[in-house]
């Protein structure tokens, strides 16, 4: 369907569908969603993010992660072949729709009177709380969302060092150690076996699903050598060979941003290496002559006395720097568990010394990968934080809320975060990432710096991102100046970019790329609704398509894997049934004044930022309260002012006196009228039970009604209506400072769009004066929100929702909303 607005949308709709059912049993299923301090943390910024050397060891993907599986057969990992579970799935509802003569029409937002039949009988809102369990496989084998949520879970719950692919140019340096009592042979003969099985069908070792020439010749040549000095496998070595004088004047193919983290000193030693054991390679492949420059350009300008003083990305390629490294030095920084930053360092480490801990940390992880090493371990940190990052993006936070917080408790930290804590080697990606989480989790974060690697010399675009994301999502009054210049700078750098189409990343190879960023560039947190968001990035989102970059090209399975994938797009077509199943009957909502696109927009507003299954409630309360608003506004800016005055007065009246005179005035009010206030009655009724409740809700909407009375009340009331949307769901009455900040922020973005330019494309200066302020005051709002996590509850959180919807209508044009509410309520997910 190619709607491009609402009224086409709507139009479309209201021709092909019938009447409503009440008949949803079809769609129901049980569905769990699992619900389940202050610290303090210094972070680290550098203001010039440019230094002298060091050409590509630095920032911070290749930090990683691994997490240990259920088991190697149900790992999720393994889910990667099953065929897509969507394209065939119940959750299309307008295909359902169309083919049922019973089925509900997407109008079932309101029956007559604004009374949602869903809200009527405590069974049916039992069903709201999830649509659909079961989605269809193209085979027509079920899978339960329910098993699926069962099996990522059991996943994060056996978190370890990390679930990271073996390496077989780190495989290949752990291979080489020969025995340390004497013997002949190798010390880890296990590594040779999985050298020999994992050989590719066009004689290369590597990536089977991406080519990158530097990857697949690093892998093969340490390989190729490996096999050669103990004499085995001779035709595999054969095979490797040819692969190798066949590409290797492909190198200059490949992308300069998706160079293998230090290949201009590791490669040029491996070529060394194979002269030794006598192998016929292409030597003076005129190719090489590049790498070799660098690899000059690189030892000129490395400062031996901060190798060997403090911790640095050079060490993870210390097997190629043969004859530059004092061991008893670099002994006094090796990690706690033996390695030397990465398994290939550390087995050069042993080969060079025989030391006993860089042998234990070779054997455990030997032992854990089956015989192969991965280009890094551990990588927990790394993993835990895009973990909790990916589940949030997809949609999926509320069915694993007890392992994020686990995750996060892990992860927090007084100073800069790594990729792992057996090494003290903090940078900006994990940082940035852990930052903006954690701050946001109400843990207490001190204002700091976030630091590249040292001696980086260049930015990964995937770094920056995330350091643009902490910048503008967590920031707080109080942060100095660190905060705001890491925004500024980070955002410059990701525009020039994008304006050049440079978007390939040094760490990160991923097709949605490109889109996420333009995306998170294009909405800021203020005006990024949640499940807008999700949507969106279900379509950036690789799945195991998606690969990092280190030495060699490895993928991080827990946090990218097609179960993942596949179940948050279950859970958006569960959602997306749902949404249509709420609006499925035609309500008549212009006899008030109100459009059938201004009430869907009402909806989208508040399925957007309310998507969770059980919450169906609060989000037709907010979409109610939202069209009777706008529904009384228009009625008393008609041209029958004074009747609508009366009515006006009738309904203060009403709300002063707990509605009990609307039968005395039965003849008063016309019947448009009449059900106006009925429905008014109503949603007090509904969503204000109780005597507190419903005074708190009566008084918001009492002073919301003498606001539209008095002066420019459409323009002036704004923030009262804000209120409304806020106090309808939840019981603000002792939040007065969020009360007021809403208010303040939703009138001035009532007065002025913060999209308007002038027509030379600039902003003009009083629009750019009201950003400032709502910028300001949504700082102050993220404050009261991420600072009082005992006071206020995670439902609470929707104060920011109806504050970041005012945003985003101020921040959007019509045609991206409507482009938006296709997405989000009509468009099928494939």
């Amino acid at each position: 369907m190619d709607m491009k607005t609402t009224h086409e949308i709507w139009s479309y709709l209201n021709k092909k569908y019938g009447a409503a059912s009440d008949d949803h049993d079809d769609y129901k299923t049980k569905e769990e969603v699992h619900e389940d301090d202050e610290h303090i943390h210094d972070m680290v910024v550098v203001e010039d993010c440019s230094t002298s050397w060091s050409s590509d060891d630095d920032d911070n993907q290749s930090t990683t992660s691994s997490l240990d599986m259920i088991d190697d057969d149900s790992s999720v990992a393994n889910y990667d072949s099953t065929p897509s579970i969507l394209d065939d799935q119940v959750g299309s509802c307008t295909d359902d729709i169309a083919t049922s003569s019973s089925s509900p029409s997407p109008h079932c937002f309101m029956s007559q009177g604004f009374i949602v039949e869903a809200l009527q009988s405590e069974a049916h809102a039992e069903a709201q709380e999830s649509v659909v369990g079961m989605t269809q496989q193209h085979k027509g084998a079920p899978i339960h969302i329910d098993e699926m949520i069962g099996t990522v879970r059991a996943a994060l719950r056996s978190a370890a060092g990390g679930d990271i692919d073996f390496s077989p140019y780190d495989t290949a340096w752990v291979a080489l150690v020969r025995k340390l009592d004497g013997g002949e042979g190798p010390e880890f003969p296990s590594c040779i076996n999985c050298i020999a099985r994992n050989q590719l069908p066009d004689g290369s070792w590597g990536d089977d699903a991406i080519f990158v020439v530097q990857d697949r010749l690093i892998n093969t040549l340490a390989c190729v050598i490996a096999l050669t000095t103990w004499n085995v496998h001779s035709d595999q070595c054969n095979k490797g060979l040819s692969f190798i004088h066949e590409n290797m004047k492909r190198l200059h193919e490949d992308d300069e941003n998706w160079m293998m983290v230090g290949f201009e000193m590791t490669f040029p030693t491996l070529l060394e290496m194979a002269k030794d054991v006598g192998l016929d390679m292409p030597y003076d492949e005129p190719a090489l002559q590049d790498i070799y420059t660098k690899r000059e350009l690189k030892l000129a300008k490395i400062p031996i006395d901060v190798l060997h003083s403090v911790p640095t990305t050079l060490h993870f390629s210390l097997e190629g720097m043969p004859g530059l490294l004092n061991w008893d030095k670099l002994f006094k920084l090796q990690a706690p568990d033996g390695s030397l930053s990465a398994p290939a360092a550390t087995a050069y480490a042993l080969m060079q010394t025989g030391n006993k801990k860089c042998h234990e940390y070779l054997a455990d992880i030997i032992d854990k990968f089956n015989g192969g090493a991965p280009f890094i371990y551990p990588v927990e940190l790394f993993e835990r934080l895009w973990v909790v990052d990916r589940l949030d993006r997809l949609g999926l936070s509320s069915y694993f809320r007890t392992e994020i917080d686990s995750y996060l408790d892990y992860v927090y930290s007084e100073e800069g975060i790594g990729f792992t804590w057996a090494c003290s080697l903090a940078d900006i990606d994990d940082t940035a990432m852990g930052f903006r989480l954690l701050r946001q989790a109400h843990f207490e974060m001190k204002d700091g710096e976030f630091v590249v690697y040292p001696g980086q010399s260049s930015q990964s675009v995937t770094a920056m991102y995330n350091l643009y994301r902490a910048a503008d999502q967590a920031a707080i009054p109080g942060d100095d100046g660190v905060v705001q210049r890491a925004k500024a700078y980070s955002c410059a750098f990701l525009q020039k970019r994008r304006a050049a189409g440079d978007l390939n990343n040094k760490w990160f190879i991923s097709s949605g790329l490109p889109s996420e960023l333009a995306y998170g560039l294009d909405f800021p947190w203020k005006a990024n609704l949640p499940h807008v968001q999700t949507r969106m990035y279900l379509e950036q989102y690789g799945g195991s398509e998606n690969v990092w970059i280190g030495k060699n090209l490895y993928r991080m399975h827990l946090f990218n894997n097609d179960l993942l994938l596949k179940l948050a797009k279950a859970d958006f077509s569960n959602f997306h049934r749902q949404c249509q199943l709420e609006w499925c009957e035609k309500n008549n909502l212009e006899m008030y004044g109100v459009t059938p696109q201004s009430a869907m927009r009402a909806y989208f507003l508040a399925a957007a930022n309310i998507f969770e299954p059980d919450r169906a409630a609060e989000r037709l309360g907010w979409a109610r309260t939202a069209v009777i608003a706008q529904a009384i506004s228009s009625r008393f800016l008609s041209s029958n002012a004074n009747a609508t005055e009366s009515m006006l007065e009738g309904l203060i009246s009403e709300l002063t006196s707990d509605g009990h005179n609307l039968a005395r005035c039965g003849g008063k009010y016309s019947m448009t009228e009449n059900g106006l206030i009925n429905a008014f009655h109503e949603l007090i009724d509904l969503f204000a039970p109780g005597k507190d409740a419903s005074d708190n809700l009566r008084e918001a909407w009492k002073t919301w009604l003498i606001e539209l009375t008095t002066n420019d009340g459409h323009r002036s009331c704004e923030g009262n209506t804000a209120l409304l949307l806020v106090r309808t769901n939840l019981k603000l009455s002792e939040y007065s400072q969020l009360e007021k900040l809403t208010s303040s922020i939703c009138s001035k973005l009532g007065s002025r769009p913060l999209s308007q330019v002038n027509q030379n494309g600039t902003s003009t200066e009083s629009t750019e004066n009201l950003q400032l302020q709502v910028d300001r005051e949504m700082q102050d709002l993220a404050q009261c929100v991420f600072q009082s996590c005992d006071a206020i509850s995670r439902v609470t959180k929707q104060t920011f929702h109806v504050t970041r919807s005012y945003c985003y209508l101020a921040h959007s044009s019509p045609e991206t909303i409507d482009s938006h509410i296709s997405k989000v309520i009509f468009e099928d997910v494939v």
